[in-house]
């Protein structure tokens, strides 16, 4: 006896049912999910960050030349960032209850534990975007110390928190980490 295959209107078949337009229609639905993907990839792939904007993703920071007392400014993605060497009279203040803050924090939530002296914030006032002045010697700080922003008298400690002005915000800490005694990985 001959085995026979029947056909169909919808063309021909073997014994299970999968005709040849069953396996016609998964490769062109295969073939256009591929053609559908090598399409996307370069859209997707030229949203990624550019090499330049990944170099200054994190920065280093060599602590050795600031003295106790300094501040220095350095750029990290393109903002202005204090790095401060807090004196022990500095950290004393910060450290000292302050009440009635716009912007609740205590000088332990915003330094690194055993590292106290070193105050890392990012130097952009929280009010109108402005870049508050305390680095230099001859800088004026405020009453508290800290920094002071000239265009509308936002003044902050030498924690970085907002104590008087129309500023609603501390000046922020970005994500950093020491690597060493000496150096800390900004972002």
């Amino acid at each position: 006896m001959a085995e026979s295959t029947t056909a169909t209107a919808h063309g021909s078949h073997d014994g299970d049912g999968v005709t040849k337009r069953d396996f016609l229609t998964l490769v062109a639905g295969a073939g256009a999910a591929v053609g559908a993907g090598a399409m996307a990839w370069p859209l997707i792939d030229s949203m990624n960050p550019s090499k330049d904007v990944l170099a200054l993703s994190s920065i280093e920071v060599d602590l050795k030349p600031i003295q106790a007392g300094q501040a220095i400014t350095t750029m990290w993605r393109g903002k202005p960032v204090f790095v401060r060497n807090r004196t022990a009279e500095e950290i004393k203040a910060a450290q000292a209850e302050a009440k009635g803050l716009a912007d609740p924090a205590t000088d332990a939530e915003r330094v690194k534990p055993g590292k106290e002296q070193w105050l890392v914030v990012v130097g952009i006032c929280t009010h109108l975007g402005c870049v508050p002045v305390g680095n230099r010697p001859s800088d004026q700080r405020g009453e508290y110390g800290g920094w002071f922003c000239p265009c509308h008298g936002s003044q902050y400690d030498t924690s970085g928190r907002v104590r008087h002005g129309p500023a609603p915000a501390n000046l922020p800490v970005p994500p950093y980490a020491f690597l060493s005694d000496t150096k800390i990985k900004i972002g």
